[in-house]
């Protein structure tokens, strides 16, 4: 079992308590002297950690008690009168066990007194400084449990926001998947009437490449490798399709090969390229994929194509933009946020460029 990071060690106690007792210790020394009734260093000392060890020791019945009937909870006016019953058990606690210590050990500034006496004395000198003590137990040990909550509270608002992420993920990977599928079975379904065979050839990758994408499972990220080799069997689907017609040319830093990027990033932007540019065309159209580091701790990943083109704008949106960059304009929202960069366009040279551009994670 991993030790809770939020317990406080055992140490701490007994040190912050000798703490107390040496200062009070020297508070003691200092003012005898001033008042022209010196003690000896030792027997300041002595004194004042029977004293303070005796409240480190009551302390642990008084914090439970504390945590156990928090003030902030329901029925706080019984739970005050409780505390306050019990800090007058407390105090007369302390004064039974420092008037018995004092009698057999640890004389009260060196003087000897029948235990009676001092028993009388010590009521009389310390009962309200002790329920003092005793409720400084009590808010001490509210505010260690009010940061605690707080604490688990925010730990649990984290795994709600990573689980609602997941989850935000997940659903778009389900809607991206039966739009893919979709449009692998349509392009089977056109090609059975003109070779059955390639049909047949193109159902068998289908179902390779459907296994490689459930063995993938719902990781958000992969390397880039694992994505370009899902990418490549996509490919070899698309061109059976368009025997001839589809041209496929690849320019990658091989430094990049084992960073991660968002899982089913490329197959969506390359499908958007291969149906809008392509399938218009009855001529051969060039697919490029390019992947860079433009800056140090980025990836640049770029799909261009010498197809159809892209139509005019639509309210600010490309019409050539469907269900896939959509779906991966908002994945990349969801795991990087502004840190992220995406753009359909146009080039200077009539070709029509996806590009993505995103943090390498730390």
């Amino acid at each position: 079992m991993s030790p809770n990071p939020h317990r406080i060690p055992p140490w701490v106690h007994p040190a912050l308590w000798t703490l107390v007792g040496l200062a009070f210790a020297g508070q003691h020394y200092l003012t005898s002297a001033k008042v022209g009734a010196p003690v000896a260093w030792g027997s300041a000392i002595m004194g004042s950690l029977a004293d303070w060890y005796l409240f480190g020791l009551l302390s642990w019945p008084a914090s439970i008690l504390a945590r156990r009937f928090n003030l902030a909870g329901p029925q706080w006016r019984l739970r005050l009168l409780l505390h306050v019953l019990a800090s007058a058990v407390f105090s007369l606690a302390w004064i039974l066990l420092r008037s018995g210590l004092a009698h057999l050990l640890v004389p009260l500034r060196g003087v000897e007194k029948p235990f009676g006496d001092v028993l009388r004395y010590v009521l009389v000198a310390t009962f309200f400084f002790n329920v003092l003590v005793y409720w400084v137990v009590v808010t001490g040990s509210h505010a260690l449990a009010y940061q605690r909550h707080l604490r688990d509270r925010e730990r649990r608002l984290l795994e709600l926001e990573s689980r609602l992420q997941s989850a935000r993920l997940h659903a778009l990977r389900m809607q991206l998947n039966p739009h893919f599928l979709f449009n692998a079975l349509n392009g089977i379904g056109s090609l059975m009437y003109r070779d059955v065979d390639a049909a047949d050839s193109m159902l068998v990758r289908l179902a390779s490449l459907l296994r490689h994408s459930l063995d993938r499972g719902d990781n958000p990220t992969v390397p880039l490798r694992e994505e370009l080799a899902f990418l490549d069997q996509y490919l070899d689907l698309e061109q059976m399709r368009f025997p001839g017609r589809l041209l496929v040319q690849r320019d990658i830093d091989p430094a990049l090969l084992e960073q991660p990027v968002p899982n089913l990033l490329l197959q969506p932007l390359v499908e958007n390229a291969i149906k809008h540019g392509l399938e218009p065309l009855s001529r051969p159209v060039t697919v490029s994929i390019l992947a860079s580091s433009p800056a140090h701790g980025r990836i640049r990943v770029e799909i261009l194509d010498d197809g159809a083109g892209m139509p005019d704008s639509t309210h600010g949106t490309p019409r050539r933009e469907g269900i896939g960059t959509a779906n991966t304009r908002r994945r990349l929202l969801q795991l990087h946020g502004r840190n992220a960069f995406f753009a359909l366009e146009t080039l200077p040279d009539a070709r029509t460029r996806a590009v993505v551009e995103f943090p390498i994670p730390a």
